[in-house]
């Protein structure tokens, strides 16, 4: 039971932010308005914009694992276990680009870790968002 409130937490959080950052964007803007700007935004997606399909992936990582990638999200202080510190040298010496992307996509069930790592099925094929995903969690080594 706790492991599901955990999960319903960090999801709620991650769910809250988003929304939140989508509030910022739209502050005082009709609601035709803010349908135009999100329809830009997923045509500029759409169009083949990698970098904006990549830091919105990336939104759903930082309640968990943190903007810098020590795994002191908001979410994640409550978790158990703790989210990945992508900022460790050894552990990202010992993991390969495809075992990344495969936690990404399934998720740490999907490879025998945490399920409290949630999976993103919807980035599964879309190999820019997946290859830049992992180049951003390679650049947080140190």
């Amino acid at each position: 039971m706790k492991r599901i409130t955990l999960l319903t937490a960090c999801t709620l959080l991650s769910l809250a932010s988003v929304a939140c950052d989508g509030d910022k964007k739209t502050n005082n803007k009709s609601e035709a308005a803010k349908k135009s700007v999100d329809k830009k935004s997923n045509e500029k997606v759409a169009a083949g914009d990698p970098k904006a399909a990549i830091d919105a992936a990336w939104k759903t990582c930082v309640p968990c694992h943190g903007e810098s990638g020590t795994g002191d999200g908001v979410a994640g202080v409550a978790l158990n276990p703790k989210p990945r510190d992508f900022t460790d040298a050894t552990w990202q010496a010992k993991v390969d680009d495809a075992h990344l992307k495969k936690v990404i996509v399934e998720g740490g069930t999907g490879v025998g870790l945490s399920p409290l790592m949630t999976p993103n099925p919807q980035l599964k094929g879309n190999d820019a968002v997946l290859d830049g995903l992992v180049a951003k969690i390679r650049g947080l080594k140190k």
